[in-house]
């Protein structure tokens, strides 16, 4: 049964617009709210970064049936593991049980500006491993004494522990995540371009790492940019917030300010090019069908941006979700 996400960006929109967010895409029927957390946002001159951890806290209390995600948060140098899962389990608690844990190896946007070095994704997938480990155990009840190479606990332990289950997803773009996702984790998130590269890269070493470990495969949370405007000018208008995803130098930039000039210094035709632009209803089921059909996620999340996001919210739910529904069948 493929449940369908809606995507609520901290680096766009206010905490107390995306509570607003969460209550009209329940109302639209989605399952689940995928929510970013991030310290820093993309560019500086129209944008937000709200604390992820308290805005779900108010989503929760202003929704009934939706699940959440985290999409996704770094328990790796700005939270201690153990603080992460300490977070999700009162999440867990303050939303009746519907609560998973969506992580990720990080930008140095988050990270940098509090004066944490940003290792290579070696030394990120390093702690990676030891993180899950650490979430995994204390989610489950542990009290744990734990000496890593990056991590130590003693005896710590959740006293306000998750009411059930946590599952934790790890992000992955590639077959080394995919495989730690496999070994370690109970889902991937993984944002689509091109679903056979997905696929190749993502879905398939992760079942073979699950397989080598004797773990289910971890199920797909799948999502995919778009923008929705009747012409450039209002997808310009409409992803100005986030056109500093697409500047060079992503990874390693501290401050919005720096991807914000690389990003206009660009031609606005190439950075729109790296959207999926859409009008209408139907170029939306036929951007998120694939999804469905090729990759059949278990999760598709639906990430979009425009100039009327109430609206599009109400016209996802009353145009799109029945026909992507209708998809699975």
């Amino acid at each position: 049964m493929t449940t369908f996400a809606y995507f609520c960006g901290h680096e766009q929109w206010q905490p107390e617009e995306l509570v607003e967010h969460a209550k009209l895409a329940e109302t639209a029927g989605f399952d689940m709210l995928v929510v970013s957390e991030h310290f820093h946002p993309w560019v500086d001159d129209q944008s937000a970064a709200g604390f992820a951890f308290a805005t779900i806290g108010a989503m929760a209390q202003a929704t009934e049936r939706v699940s959440f995600a985290t999409g996704v948060t770094t328990p790796l140098f700005r939270y201690h593991p153990a603080v992460v899962a300490q977070a999700a389990a009162t999440l867990d608690r303050l939303c009746g049980g519907r609560f998973n844990l969506g992580v990720g190896t990080g930008e140095n946007i988050n990270e940098g500006p509090l004066g944490y070095e940003f290792p290579n994704y070696a030394g990120r997938s390093s702690r990676m491993r030891e993180a899950l480990e650490i979430m995994r155990r204390l989610l489950d009840g542990e009290k744990l004494t734990f000496n890593g190479e990056h991590y130590v606990t003693d005896r710590a332990k959740l006293y306000s522990p998750p009411l059930g289950p946590v599952p934790i997803w790890l992000a992955a773009g590639g077959p080394k995540s995919a495989a730690l996702a496999g070994e370690m984790a109970e889902g991937i998130v993984t944002s689509v371009k091109v679903p056979d590269e997905t696929r190749q890269n993502v879905i398939d070493p992760s079942k073979e790492a699950a397989l080598a470990a004797g773990r289910p495969a971890p199920k797909i949370l799948a999502t995919r940019w778009a923008i929705k405007a009747e012409n450039d000018e209002e997808a310009w208008e409409a992803l100005y917030p986030w056109r500093g995803l697409r500047a060079p130098g992503r990874l390693d930039a501290v401050d919005p300010m720096d991807l914000r000039i690389r990003a206009d210094e660009m031609p606005r035709e190439e950075i729109l090019g790296r959207y999926s632009l859409v009008s209408s209803a139907e170029d939306i089921v036929e951007t998120y069908r694939p999804l469905v059909t090729d990759l059949k996620a278990d999760v598709v999340t639906i990430q979009m941006a425009s100039l009327d996001q109430p609206a599009l919210i109400e016209m996802l739910g009353s145009e799109v979700l029945p026909q992507l529904r209708a998809l699975v069948g």
